[in-house]
């Protein structure tokens, strides 16, 4: 990984763990808003931004969840796969707004994940828990797209760090 790349990231990391932080407490429950899980959408502009994503929730939820070893495993797990999922599926397709409307719906749905290890450890219901977790997840993603294609054009993702 080059120095543009290793800074790009670690700069993401650090606004990813900075905006969860001024969110923190409606940012880890059943009706979950974590305004940084729009920076999830970097990886339809580049996929090496999964590096700095993860990194970001790994500490995130490392330093402020008050279920810290389920969440770095299913929170981490979560955003990893979701973002794989992601990268696979935008290999063929180019449109951005199209990519990022995929890339909502591959979260929205993968809090599955997350409604398990709620379940597991608080033992709420998977399926209310699951839809809760969801309809946070869809209205922060959603709100994002817009958001994020307009940064996009002013800063050009694909220029911060290299291809």
């Amino acid at each position: 990984m080059n120095v543009k790349t290793l800074v790009g990231n670690g700069i993401l990391a650090a606004l990813y763990i900075a905006v969860s932080m001024l969110i923190q407490p409606i940012g880890f429950f059943a009706v979950q808003f974590r305004l940084s899980e729009m920076f999830n959408h970097l990886v339809v502009f580049n996929k090496k931004y999964i590096y700095g994503i993860i990194l970001g929730v790994f500490i995130t939820n490392l330093l402020f969840s008050p279920m810290k070893a389920y969440d770095l495993i299913f929170g981490v797990g979560h955003s990893l796969i979701s973002l794989l999922i992601t990268i696979l599926v935008c290999r063929y397709i180019k449109n951005i707004w199209a990519r990022m409307i995929i890339n909502t719906v591959v979260f929205t749905f993968m809090m599955w994940i997350i409604a398990l290890e709620l379940n597991l450890v608080y033992g709420w219901p998977f399926g209310y828990t699951w839809l809760t977790a969801a309809i946070g997840e869809f209205v922060v993603m959603a709100v994002g797209i817009p958001i994020m294609y307009a940064l996009n054009k002013r800063v050009n993702f694909n220029k911060l760090i290299e291809k």
